[in-house]
């Protein structure tokens, strides 16, 4: 199974764009003063819900 996307597809761009948001969100939670692990919990689940995202997008067919 050959396909020369190398990542060019709608799914692995919408899964970069949601994890990426999640890393912004968590390291803004870890920065806040107090520490706000609420804000920082909500951005490990975005980042972990990119790989899902990532995976659904998969098997719809937008990854090539």
């Amino acid at each position: 199974m050959s396909n020369d996307n190398h990542g060019n597809t709608p799914a692995a761009w919408t899964a970069v764009v949601v994890a990426m948001i999640g890393f912004i969100v968590g390291g803004v939670g870890l920065m806040l003063d107090p520490i706000s692990f609420v804000i920082f919990w909500v951005g490990v689940a975005m980042v972990v819900g990119a790989l899902v995202l990532f995976i659904v997008m998969d098997k719809m067919g937008l990854h090539g």
